[in-house]
Order: structure tokens, then sequence, then C-alpha cells
């Protein structure tokens, strides 16, 4: 089967080759027809695992829409290339071809799809570079939102910030969260706003920057229904043990169901969040031993006083 794909493609590369030769009745290459065969051959070498042969049809798939004045589906292949190139384990390539493609989408007005593409070079890259990857969602984030996408805006941010908080760039993740929230509060979605809050509480509090987390929560307060919602009452509950540097009610806190099935990098922050200084414990409750015991202790105090009292009158 891979054999005879092989051969197709092959097949398919001969004729593009034949379209872009020219002669004394042929001026210039037939680059639609050389691009459509190409096409062709890179498919069959794709479904055959010959990805490096995959690749190389693409690219010259490209570069004859590009002569052809075809940007969209010059990009088209260029975005192939990087595909193929990801199949390769060659991640840093890929994602160098993707954002050529997204490039072109712009230069030939599609937005929308030059933001696809840049969403697809993250995912590409973020478990190799995530440094690389925020680059690419705030890119993505920043398409969207000059097209008024907001939700497709928000939803980008959210990517970076949770690599960001990853990545302990936590001043960064601080203005990215403040990013999202603000958007999500544009579209009206309060509910998300309020766990936005949540989370950069936790960011500010990992910065050990108590003012900047309780001036957050007092600044949400303006969107509608977070002051009467259960999110606030935990995070006001949350400051009173930072502040206290009670660590029984801080990790009491973290560890409600509200915090725990957070984002999973949000989480991790609630649960190792410590107050400052390693905080106060509070008092052992009295054991029921102690319990016991002090009845018996007063009772031979008492018995003592009744012999002192005995010996007086003797």
């Amino acid at each position: 089967m891979a054999a005879q794909k092989i051969n197709e493609g092959l097949e398919h590369i001969a004729k593009a080759e034949k379209y872009l030769k020219t002669g004394l009745l042929k001026w210039k290459p037939d680059y639609d027809s050389a691009a459509t065969e190409y096409s062709k051959a890179a498919v069959a070498f794709k479904n055959a695992k010959q990805f490096d042969q995959a690749k190389e049809a693409y690219y010259k798939e490209a570069l004859c829409q590009e002569n052809n004045k075809a940007l969209f589906h010059a990009a088209k292949a260029y975005e192939q290339v990087g595909m193929m190139l990801k199949e390769m384990k060659q991640h840093h390539d890929a994602v160098e071809m993707i954002q050529r493609a997204s490039m072109m989408y712009l230069e030939n007005g599609t937005p929308d799809t030059a933001a696809i593409a840049l969403d697809r070079a993250g995912k590409v890259i973020e478990n190799i570079s995530p440094d690389k990857a925020i680059q690419l969602y705030q890119q993505t984030a920043a398409v969207f939102e000059n097209e008024e996408r907001l939700r497709q805006a928000v939803e980008m941010y959210g990517k970076a910030s949770r690599l960001l908080v990853r990545g302990r760039r936590l001043d960064e993740a601080a203005v990215s969260i403040q990013k999202e929230k603000s958007l999500y509060k544009d579209i009206e979605n309060y509910p998300t706003c309020y766990k936005k809050t949540i989370a950069q509480v936790l960011v500010h509090l990992h910065r050990n920057d108590y003012v900047a987390a309780e001036k957050c929560v007092r600044e949400s307060c303006s969107i509608p229904g977070f002051s009467e919602s259960e999110d606030c009452a935990a995070l006001e509950q949350l400051l009173e043990g930072y502040d206290q540097q009670d660590q029984d009610q801080v990790s009491d806190v973290c560890n409600s169901p509200l915090f725990k099935y957070m984002d999973n990098d949000y989480a991790k922050l609630g649960l190792s969040l410590a107050v400052p200084g390693g905080g106060v414990k509070k008092k052992s409750p009295v054991t029921p031993q102690d319990k016991v015991g002090e009845p018996g202790e007063a009772a031979s105090r008492g018995n003592e006083e009744d012999d002192d009292y005995a010996s007086g009158l003797l």
C-alpha cells in the first residue's frame, strides 16, 4: 500500500515538473496546474507516512501558489509544510512555517484564519518552548481582539496566563489575568469574572503583594453579583487568614471545592500558598483525659483543705 502511494506521488511530481517547463510554444510556466499536482503528490506521500517527501511537495506547491498570486492557497500549503515538520519532530521549524502562513493569511485579508494558524503553532511548541507558545497565544489573542471576536481572544489570553503561572512569571500572569477579566466583563460573563478574581488573588499572594490582592477583591465588587457570591466570601476569608498569618484558615479555604476545582495551575497555587513568617497554629483542643483529670485535682485539693481544717481543730 505504501509503495503504491509513493509511486502515485512520484507520478504527480513528474506531471508538476512538466507543467513548469517552458519552450518555443509555451513561454510561461503553468503554476496553477503544477500546484494541483504537487498537492496531490503531497497527499499521496503523507498517506504513505513519507513526511519528508510530503513536506517537499507541499513546499513546492506553496511556491507555485505564490507565483500564481494565490496567497490564501500558498498559506495553506505552508501551513501543511509546518504540520509535516511537526510529524518529523522538527518543532521549531514547524512553528516558523506556520507563522509564515499566518502572515500570508493576514496579507490576504483573512485574519481569522491567521489567528487559528497561530493557535495551532502554539499547540505545536507548548511542551517544548512554553515561552514561545505564550508569545504565539498573545499574538493570536491580539488578532482576534482586533476583529472584535472577544470570546476567541479571551480564550487565547487564558492559555497565555496559565503558561505564565506555570513558568512562575507571576508579574506578567497578573497582567494577563486582568486582561482576561476585563474581556469577560465586556461580554458580560460575570461568573467567570469571579473565578478570574480568585486566580488574581492567588497570583498576588504568591507575589507577596497582599495590598494588590485586597485591591483586586475590592475593585471586583463593581462586577454585578460578585459581592453576594460564594467567591467573594471565600476570598474575604482567605485574605483575613493570610493577614492574620493563620495557616489553618488559609489552607481550609484553598482546599475547598471552589479552589480545588479551578484550572490545575491555579489550584496548585492555592494548595501551595503559605502565609508569611510560617503562620500560627490554632490552640490545641483540651483532651478528654485533661477534662477527666480536672475534677480529680479539684477533689484532691478539697481533701487537703479538709485535712488542714481538721488538724486545726485538734
